[in-house]
């Protein structure tokens, strides 16, 4: 019998902060409200989807600053609490983070549940390169909700020149602004990629150029600068790597979508003062 479930992980942090720069501001009661009315909306707009029927959505901790503030940090910070209860109204499993974050839990989820037979697809719903290391052919991918564009692993060869685990290894190298990684100085994605494909990872990368297989362009300016940085690169792509063991206890029975909870999303969208997703929604738990 052939895999016929696919599962769908969000990153819930991204989607509430992309709803708060893309959505509409709009108070009610007052407070701000805008931006989870735009999580609202685009979930349930996944979950009209026919195909779309595990799900999973993770949370890192969003704490508001104290007092009522205006800024964006402020804003998208007192709509955490709503974005959750926004999760658990329409009846999807929600991880929130405490000592891990939310891309290791997806990360964790990724792996686990497409090693399970009964599965035929993973697809990680996020906008950061690091999940391009979960990876595996077409059975795990990477939908940008926004551009609608699916990465599989062809995807992730042609635009990184290595293969999804070594993610980690070229970025320690060329750096990632979003994460904060400075990489070495000089090294770009192409000399990176050229010398992982023949060395796999940064650690056995000789030090020596003289000692490298392939013909790097600045090879003796490249090594001499990485044996500067070397400890920094290898650390880099340690922190770069995103954990795939963690004590996550749901099943896959439990991503099993079932339908919203009709009095949580009534009482929501009074919270809200916006009733409009009531109508599009699709399913009702226990209908």
């Amino acid at each position: 019998m052939s895999p016929t479930t696919r599962v769908h992980l969000l990153d819930g942090t991204f989607e509430l902060f992309r709803c708060f720069h893309g959505a509409p501001r709009a108070e009610h009661g007052g407070r701000e409200v805008g931006a989870a009315r735009g999580l609202l909306a685009t979930l349930v707009s996944l979950l009209r989807d026919p195909e779309v029927t595990h799900v999973a959505v993770a949370f890192d901790s969003v704490v508001a600053p104290p007092g009522k503030g205006t800024g964006p940090d402020a804003l998208i910070g007192a709509q955490a609490p709503l974005a959750a209860e926004i999760t658990r109204a329409l009846g999807l499993v929600m991880w929130p983070t405490g000592r891990y974050q939310a891309d290791e839990m997806l990360a964790t989820a990724a792996a686990r549940f497409a090693a399970l037979p009964e599965v035929q697809q993973v697809v990680i719903c996020a906008n950061d390169n690091d999940f391009d290391q979960c990876v595996v052919g077409e059975r795990v991918v990477v939908l940008d909700r926004i551009r609608k564009v699916l990465t599989d692993e062809t995807a992730v060869r042609a635009r990184w020149g290595v293969a999804p685990a070594q993610v980690p290894e070229l970025f320690a190298l060329v750096g990632d602004r979003s994460d904060g990684l400075p990489g070495v100085p000089g090294w770009g994605v192409r000399s990176a990629a050229a010398l992982l494909a023949a060395y796999g990872t940064v650690a056995e990368i000789p030090l020596d150029e003289r000692e490298w297989n392939v013909t790097v362009r600045g090879a003796a300016r490249l090594a001499a600068l990485l044996r500067d940085r070397h400890d920094e690169a290898l650390l880099c792509a340690d922190i770069s790597r995103l954990r795939t063991d963690l004590p996550l206890r749901t099943t896959l029975a439990d991503l099993e979508w079932h339908g919203a909870r009709r009095e949580r999303m009534e009482a929501l969208c009074g919270v809200l003062g916006d009733d409009a997703a009531m109508a599009r929604i699709t399913r009702w738990a226990g209908a």
